[in-house]
């Protein structure tokens, strides 16, 4: 499967990354393979730099992936933190309190 996957992302026709399926790469990178969280945002960023590689929003994407490696969120939340940031909501509603660690934003309990 590897080296399918390998000739399709090196291949000429564009491939679109959803938000969900690289928020489930982070996972899986993360929880199935083991690798560090450095090391899985470089892996993602690289997938992104791919010429193939298309997103929605890969500023956010970047954001987020900061957020997790930096900030040492979980994907999720750091998602949710740059989703927050990039609409300009000041506060989200979360029980995790490593939302806490990032100044950008006010996390409130619900």
């Amino acid at each position: 499967m590897a080296a399918r996957a390998t000739k399709a992302l090196a291949g000429d026709q564009a491939l679109l990354l959803t938000d969900l399926v690289f928020a489930e790469c982070v996972y899986a990178l993360e929880s199935f393979y083991e690798v560090a969280r450095p090391r899985v945002a470089i892996l993602m960023r690289s997938a992104l730099a791919l010429p193939t590689i298309k997103t929605l929003d890969s500023s956010l994407l970047l954001r987020a992936l900061e957020l997790y490696e930096v900030d040492r969120l979980d994907f999720a939340e750091a998602y949710l933190v740059a989703q927050a940031e990039a609409t300009g909501v000041p506060e989200v509603v979360s029980f995790d309190r490593s939302i806490d660690r990032v100044r950008t934003i006010t996390r409130r309990e619900p």
